[in-house]
């Protein structure tokens, strides 16, 4: 089982190399029902693996001149705050058991991959949709932002970064290229740099609450940081639109594993 773990994490990144985002969001799922650990720590995990990766590609995006630093600190101002501030009170002062009467227990790690399928599925939806997000291949504009519309969204990727442990790429990107008509090249690149800084900081917020097997863990980014340079390599040859679709169902059939797992199982 071990084995097929370090093959899906390959996977993740080479998720994020290919397409900014996706691939964070079966992090959780890989650690939990492969790796055997338990999903509170593994989205402690999912976000020193994730956030790691990330940045790793947006160094590469960078190099390139497809990130837009400015935009992704702006982002991070709601979003990093919020993850920090989730990880660090929120997080550690939840019940193991959230309800019970007797014939019906909703434990912590139940809720936290309940609410990871539902966040699955949506994620599964915006990757099939076919939308191409048609934005002219312009230079970044972000003079006009919508910093109400943008903040808000920061908020919402952190809270989902923060109990989840999941980067928010799918709703990261068309964030960045329907609100500020980004490129999508670029909207990548900044969705990468904006992923890494909400996750590691949000991993900060964990140190001190959970036991962490190190060894375990950097294999682990070690392997998914050798995906997302094969994810950047890969693009250059395969269209990521389709991959994307394909990926999002893959992702939809997961998401529906682990809900009717969780509930009925």
């Amino acid at each position: 089982m071990e084995v097929l773990g370090f093959f899906l994490a390959a996977l993740v990144g080479i998720s994020l190399g290919l397409i900014g985002g996706g691939g964070s969001i079966l992090t959780v799922p890989i650690l939990v029902y492969i790796m055997g650990i338990s999903p509170v720590l593994a989205t402690s995990y999912s976000l020193f693996i994730v956030g790691t990766t990330s940045l790793v590609g947006a160094f590469n995006y960078y190099r390139i001149g497809l990130v837009n630093v400015k935009t992704a600190l702006l982002f991070g101002i709601s979003s990093i705050t919020t993850v920090f501030i989730t990880r660090k009170i929120f997080v550690p002062s939840i019940p193991v058991i959230l309800y019970t009467n007797g014939q019906i227990t909703i434990s912590q790690s139940m809720a936290t991959m309940v609410l990871f399928a539902v966040l699955m599925l949506f994620a599964s939806f915006s990757m099939i949709r076919d939308s191409r997000f048609a934005v002219p291949n312009k230079k970044d504009k972000t003079l006009h932002t919508p910093i109400l519309k943008l903040l808000s969204m920061g908020i919402l990727i952190g809270l989902a970064t923060g109990f989840l442990g999941a980067g928010g790429g799918f709703l990261l990107i068309p964030s960045l290229v329907l609100i500020l008509k980004m490129p999508m090249k670029t909207a990548v690149g900044t969705s990468l740099l904006i992923i890494a800084l909400n996750s590691l900081i949000g991993f900060t917020g964990d140190l001190g609450h959970f036991t962490i097997d190190w060894k375990q863990l950097l294999f682990l980014t070690l392997i998914a940081i050798t995906g997302i340079f094969a994810g950047g390599f890969l693009s250059k040859r395969i269209d990521g639109q389709k991959l994307k679709k394909a990926f999002g169902w893959f992702v939809l059939t997961m998401g529906s594993y682990i809900l009717i797992k969780e509930l009925f199982f």
